[in-house]
């Protein structure tokens, strides 16, 4: 791939899964940014001599100083923050303090920023000469580059800001003998072939006060989340929609910084927020290694989308397909009905039954407003059905066929199709006008492995139906579960059902007399 030069706009990232090496950018020792940059660095009650250090490593930066500013947002610091002296285009935002706001500073910071291109930077953290440059080249070629950079807790005794400007050499340099407290994320780096496997967690390696994101794209994912009024955990939250949305994450070691201070320094007081942020981000965060795949839990954001296709097919069917998609292995998600609204029959009251069967049930939705990408952008996985396509642990199954690829499509006798796809593909093939197959691989699942077989018409669903979800469906069903049955522990499970659903048929039997 050619470099696409300086002057060219930021196009979406095109590349497979987050391979970020598939992009050409300039090489480091010869890139001058050309594209304007704004560093935003929040700061609540910064010791004068930490933020005059803080500045004087930016001072020495290789990009043109007229090529970047830095706006510094003090969180209601007591007295208001002064920046100390330096000969950079510094302006400072002064926000209400509304208690741990780190969040908040940052979306006004960037709010306030003059360019497009957005650095992150906490106000107690040393950079090198080249950590603009090493940034933003990314940003000159990527629209959606989600650039992202360590740094080492350093003790700082005897450096003052003066010490940081005379420096001969690079910080590490003048940090070499000092005791210093490298920061986690390294091991998942090496874990992620520095994040270009085919990994569902690349926005693990996200870190605070040092990364970069393009303006646009940091609108376009939301922001950091203000309702995080706690310290910890609202970066790698932003990772998670940054990546969701189809962002390519990549990691610049050559933007590793220093931070003032041991890691220790009040780490028991981290410590117990850090328990809480962990129970918060389950619910905003899909992914099993931090939620969990334990049944019976509902949360904010859900693994699984999974929309059926309502304008055909009967009513029955329609019923019997969420009710196996609830029950589904795949428990954590939701289900969307699409294109009811649209049928110009009523079918005798079932379709309004419909709506009040499942319309208290947070899990599904009747009748779209919006698309189902738009309603749930960042639930990692989409599934698509026809109302006609059900069958127990259908979901869960298509997970598992579609393993590390990024799409999978099965397709049915009847010659309709059941898919699976990443959220990052679809927001990714949504930006640039390609196929979320262009951007990995596509697997074909055959129908065997889902079970799965062409659905005809349920018995009993015509205009002599008893009810809705009547008898004649209910044996389709119990057929189903028979056919299932391959080994005694699945006999065994089966007459478990069976008993359970003979119960419940005879719990129902009031209902149905006065139905009748």
């Amino acid at each position: 791939m050619a470099f696409m030069g300086r002057t060219a706009k930021p196009e979406p990232a095109t590349v497979q899964y987050n391979d970020w090496r598939q992009v050409a950018v300039e090489p480091l020792e010869t890139f001058t940014p050309t594209l304007p940059v704004s560093v935003v660095i929040p700061s609540w009650q910064t010791p004068p001599e930490t933020l005059a250090m803080t500045l004087a490593a930016l001072e020495g930066q290789t990009c043109p100083r007229d090529r970047f500013e830095v706006v510094i947002v003090d969180d209601g610091s007591e007295p208001p923050l002064r920046p100390p002296p330096t000969p950079l285009d510094v302006k400072v935002v002064r926000q209400e303090r509304r208690g741990f706001g780190l969040a908040r500073a940052r979306n006004t910071g960037a709010r306030a920023a003059a360019h497009d291109v957005l650095l992150f930077l906490d106000s107690d953290i040393l950079v090198e000469r080249n950590w603009i440059a090493a940034h933003a080249r990314w940003h000159h070629v990527v629209s959606d580059a989600f650039t992202v950079a360590s740094y080492a807790d350093v003790a700082m005794d005897g450096i003052d800001a003066d010490t940081i400007r005379r420096r001969p050499g690079s910080l590490q340099e003048l940090l070499s003998d000092r005791p210093a407290d490298p920061r986690p994320g390294e091991g998942h780096l090496i874990r992620t072939n520095d994040l270009t496997s085919r990994a569902d967690d690349p926005f693990r390696v996200v870190v605070g006060g040092n990364f970069g994101i393009g303006k646009d794209f940091y609108r376009s994912v939301g922001g950091h989340d203000e309702s995080f009024t706690r310290w910890g955990m609202e970066e790698i939250e932003l990772g998670w929609r940054a990546y969701t949305r189809g962002g390519l994450l990549v990691p610049v070691r050559d933007a590793f910084a220093w931070h003032q201070g041991r890691l220790d320094e009040g780490r028991e007081a981290k410590d117990r927020s850090l328990r809480i942020q962990r129970a918060k981000i389950a619910h905003l965060i899909a992914h099993r290694g931090l939620r969990g795949n334990r049944p019976g839990r509902i949360f904010t954001v859900p693994r699984v989308v999974v929309t059926i296709d309502g304008r055909r097919g009967s009513i029955d069917r329609l019923l019997e397909a969420v009710m196996a998609i609830l029950a589904d292995r795949e428990h954590d998600l939701v289900v969307r009905i699409e294109g009811i609204e649209a049928r110009t029959k009523d079918d005798d009251g079932r379709m309004e039954w419909l709506r009040e069967t499942f319309g208290p049930d947070p899990r599904v939705r009747t009748g779209s407003i919006g698309s189902a990408l738009d309603d749930h952008p960042v639930s990692p996985f989409h599934v698509t059905l026809p109302a006609a396509a059900f069958n127990r642990d259908l979901v869960h199954r298509l997970r598992a066929g579609l393993g590390d690829a990024v799409t999978a499509t099965a397709r049915l006798p009847d010659g309709a199709t059941v898919s699976i796809t990443r959220t990052w593909a679809l927001h990714r093939a949504r930006r640039t006008g390609k196929s979320p197959a262009d951007f990995g691989e596509a697997r074909a699942i055959p129908a065997r492995a889902l079970q799965m077989k062409a659905a005809g018409p349920v018995r009993g669903a015509g205009a002599g139906a008893t009810h809705p979800a009547g008898c004649p469906a209910e044996w389709e069903r119990l057929l189903d579960r028979m056919r299932e049955v391959r080994s005694p522990g699945e006999a065994w499970s089966f007459l478990k059902w069976l008993a359970a659903a003979g119960r419940r048929r005879i719990a129902d039997l009031p209902v149905r007399i006065h139905d009748g």
